[in-house]
C-alpha cells in the first residue's frame, strides 16, 4: 500500500495534477465500461486495426518510459546507468565507456552505482571482469536491475535527486518522462542522427540533442567541435568533452618486428552501415591485386559481428574474429601491424585508436572536420572516402610498418591518454560541485 501511494506521489511530482487527474479518469472508466461500450468500442470494419498511438509506440518501443517511483528522501542517492546491455559482446568500445565513467563518478561522489539495463538481463561477472582489466575498484556494491522496455511488469525507485547517465538517444528519451531533466547525464559518443537515413528516426534522435535542460558529455573533441559547428548550441551550453583514455597494462605491443607473416585487421561489421564494409573489402581486394598486401607475407583477419563467407584474390579465405572478450581483442590488438577501419561520421571511433595504442599502424577516413589525427598517434594515416585513396595509405602503412625504428618511435611518441581517471578528472570534479 505505502508503495502505491510513493507511486502516485512520484507520478504527480513528475507529470503534475492535470496529468494525475487524466490518468484516474481512464482508469475509473476502464472499470465502469459496460458491455454496450465495449461493444461501441470494438470496429465492425477490420479488428486487426491499430489506431495511430498503438503503430507509433510498436515502432520506437525502445523509448518507452522508464516505469518509476519515489523513495523517501532520507534513502541514499545512487549513479544510475541506463543502457540497452552490458553483456560481453556489448561491452566494447562505448558501453564499456560508459561504465568506466559511472564506476569512477559513483566513487568520486561516494555513492552506489545502479546499471539499469533495457533489452537483456545484466551479467553481473561482465561488469566485474572490466572494472579488473582496467584497475577500478567500486566503494559500494554494485545493483543491477532489468527494466524491459517490452515488458512494464517491473518497477523501478528513484530518490530525488538521483544521477542518471543514459547512453543513446533513446535511453534518454525513456528517462527524461520519468526522471527530472537537470539529473540526465547523456554520454554521447556520436553524432547519432548518422545511424539513420532522413526520416522519423533520425528526427527523435535530433529532438532529444536539441534538449535544453539536460546536461551533455561528448566522448572527443572532434564530435564536440561537430556538434557546435552544426548548431547545437544547447550542447555547447550544456556539454563537455573528453579524450578516451588506453590504459598501458591493456593496449600495448605484444609482438612487434617478429619474423613470421605479418597481420592485416579489418573492422567488419557489414550490419552497422556507418563502418563501410563493403568499401573495405572492396579496398582489401584491390591491395592484393595490386601486391600491397602480399598474401605469402601477411594473414588477413576480420573482426567484427556478422560477417559473412568472404574470398579475396580468387579464394583466400580471411581469419574471422568475432564473440571476442575484452581481453581476447586487446591481445589480437597486441599482434596488429597494419588496421584497417572505416567510419563515415566525424568520430574517430574505438578501433583506430586501439589499434594505434596496441602499437598498429592504422588506415582509416576523412569526414567533415576529422582530417588529420596525427595528434592521437603518427601511426594513424588518414585517407579520403576512395578506394584508391585507401589503397594508397595501405601502401604508405606498409612502408612505416616495415621500418621497426620509424614504427616504434611513432608509438612512443603516442599523444593518446592512458589513464581513465585522468581522462575525466576535471569532469567528474565539476559533476561533484553540483551533485
Amino acid at each position: 500500500m505505502i508503495d502505491r501511494i510513493y507511486k502516485v506521489y512520484g507520478y504527480w511530482r513528475i507529470h503534475g495534477t492535470v496529468a494525475l487527474r487524466q490518468l484516474i479518469f481512464r482508469k475509473l472508466a476502464y472499470l465502469f465500461q459496460g458491455p454496450t461500450d465495449q461493444l461501441l468500442d470494438s470496429s465492425p470494419v477490420n479488428q486487426d486495426a491499430k489506431n495511430a498511438t498503438q503503430i507509433a509506440h510498436a515502432r520506437f518501443q525502445a523509448i518507452t518510459p522508464l516505469n518509476t517511483y519515489f523513495l523517501p528522501e532520507l534513502q541514499a542517492r545512487r549513479v544510475n546507468l541506463v543502457t540497452d546491455s552490458i553483456s560481453g559482446g556489448s561491452l566494447f568500445g562505448g558501453v564499456g565507456t560508459a561504465l568506466i565513467f559511472a564506476a569512477l563518478l559513483a566513487n568520486r561522489l561516494h555513492m552506489q552505482l545502479r546499471i539499469i539495463t533495457r533489452t537483456e538481463r545484466a551479467k553481473p561477472q561482465n561488469v566485474d571482469q572490466l572494472l579488473s582489466l582496467y584497475g577500478i575498484k567500486l566503494e559500494h556494491e554494485v545493483q543491477f536491475k532489468f527494466a524491459a522496455f517490452y515488458d512494464q511488469k517491473y518497477e523501478l525507485d528513484i530518490v530525488k535527486d538521483e544521477l542518471f547517465i543514459t547512453t543513446s538517444w533513446w535511453t534518454t528519451a525513456a528517462t527524461l518522462p520519468s526522471v527530472p531533466s537537470g539529473n540526465i547525464i547523456y554520454l554521447l559518443q556520436e553524432d547519432e542522427r548518422m545511424f539513420y537515413p532522413f526520416g522519423d528516426d533520425r528526427l527523435r534522435c535530433e529532438t532529444i540533442l536539441c534538449n535544453q535542460d539536460i546536461r551533455f558529455l561528448i566522448n572527443t573533441r572532434l564530435l564536440f567541435d561537430h556538434l557546435a559547428h552544426d548548431g547545437f548550441d544547447n550542447i555547447v551550453a550544456q556539454g563537455m568533452w573528453f579524450e578516451p583514455a588506453f590504459p598501458a597494462q591493456v593496449y600495448y605491443p605484444r609482438a612487434m618486428g617478429r619474423d613470421v607473416k605479418r597481420k592485416f585487421f579489418f573492422y567488419a561489421r557489414p550490419n552497422n552501415l556507418r563502418n563501410l564494409f563493403y568499401l573495405g573489402i572492396e579496398v582489401i581486394e584491390q591491395a592484393i591485386t595490386q601486391q600491397v598486401l602480399d598474401l605469402e607475407l601477411w594473414d588477413i583477419f576480420l573482426v567484427g559481428k556478422d560477417i559473412p563467407a568472404v574470398t579475396f584474390n580468387g579464394g583466400y579465405a580471411p581469419i574471422k574474429c568475432e564473440n571476442f572478450s575484452w581481453a581476447e581483442y586487446a591481445q589480437l590488438l597486441g599482434t596488429i601491424d597494419i588496421g584497417l577501419s572505416l567510419m563515415y561520421t566525424p568520430h574517430p571511433s574505438y578501433p583506430p585508436l586501439d589499434l594505434a595504442a596496441s602499437g598498429a599502424v592504422v588506415v582509416t577516413n576523412r569526414y567533415a572536420n576529422k582530417q588529420d589525427l596525427s595528434a592521437y598517434s603518427a601511426n594513424l594515416i588518414c585517407a579520403d572516402l576512395d578506394r584508391d585513396a585507401l589503397v594508397d595509405a595501405i601502401r604508405k602503412a606498409v612502408g612505416i610498418a616495415a621500418d621497426t625504428h620509424v614504427r616504434e618511435q611513432n608509438y612512443n611518441n603516442n599523444g593518446l591518454l592512458t589513464d581513465w581517471q585522468q581522462a575525466f578528472a576535471s569532469i567528474i570534479e565539476k559533476i561533484s560541485e553540483v551533485a
